[in-house]
């Protein structure tokens, strides 16, 4: 799709980050925003499996209407504004068409979601509550650091089905990530949108 054009690595986790940023400001805004409360309905419908509960109620379709398509704008609007960008960024993201950088932020998006669920489902099946961290030294490491990086492979799983992404694009995005989901969840837990900072 991309031809002979060589993507950078560092271009395209920059734009990556960018266009979360963008995307995690409305995000946080809309959770904020009381319009949001009518959706603030569990993924799960409340379905439990072997006894506990599927997702849990932090996971809910609230997010899911708004990181999803505002990801697919975002990838968008830093794409139209490419000979505004400096050179290095400009020239070293994928040479598409709008639509199909809306389609690439859509599915980075929707990886970004789906990319929660897994980790979610394991600790309800594990008996650790919504928002919670198991007692054990280990284990409590272990939550909060596929905590930080699973949405992050759900968006770099997802792009990779419809775009190049550099391996060491992985790398950046695995080592920058976690901090910035770190900062959003600080940001919600101020607003008093979540209950615990981490």
């Amino acid at each position: 799709m991309t031809g002979s054009h060589q993507v950078d690595p560092i271009a395209i986790a920059a734009f990556i980050v960018m266009a979360f940023i963008v995307s995690g400001t409305f995000h946080v805004l809309w959770l904020r925003h009381p319009a949001s409360l009518p959706l603030k309905l569990p993924l799960d419908g409340g379905r439990t499996f072997r006894g506990q509960r599927i997702f849990g109620d932090n996971k809910t379709v609230r997010g899911l209407v708004v990181i999803i398509p505002m990801t697919g704008l975002s990838f968008v609007g830093i794409a139209l504004l490419r000979p505004y960008l400096p050179a290095w960024l400009s020239d070293g993201i994928w040479p598409l068409p709008p639509l199909t950088y809306a389609a690439a932020g859509v599915l980075a998006g929707l990886g970004f979601m789906a990319g929660e669920l897994p980790n979610s489902f394991i600790k309800r099946q594990c008996g650790i509550p919504p928002g919670g961290k198991p007692q054990g030294g280990f284990w409590r490491l272990l939550t909060s650091i596929t905590d930080r990086i699973d949405s992050v492979l759900g968006v770099l799983l997802m792009l990779s089905l419809l775009v190049p992404v550099p391996w060491q694009a992985w790398v950046y995005l695995l080592l920058l990530g976690p901090g910035i989901h770190s900062l959003f969840s600080v940001w919600l837990f101020k607003l008093k949108v979540k209950t615990r900072p981490g």
